[in-house]
């Protein structure tokens, strides 16, 4: 019997819900220049499936990776962390 490895997960922000079951979250993280050895920013920006489109621009959320279920989507909503103000 095979275990399964453990799936990635990502926070980030939601910085598009204008899809039906659909949010764009965008995750930061910060990468040390190879270098000039100072922190930059850099970005990624993921499709993830928002199952009762819950999610409003600006909410910070978890994803989970998953199974494709469209041709730019293998993320879904784990959770919203805090929602926009």
């Amino acid at each position: 019997m095979e275990t399964r490895k453990p799936r990635k997960e990502r926070t980030g922000l939601v910085v598009s819900n204008k899809m039906d079951k659909s949010i764009v979250v965008e995750v930061l993280r910060r990468v040390r220049h190879p270098k000039y050895k100072k922190f930059v920013k850099r970005s990624s920006r993921f499709m993830a499936h928002d199952d009762k489109n819950d999610c409003n621009i600006g909410d910070t959320v978890r994803i989970m990776e998953t199974r494709p279920l469209s041709k730019n989507k293998c993320w879904r909503l784990v959770e919203i962390l805090e929602r926009a103000k």
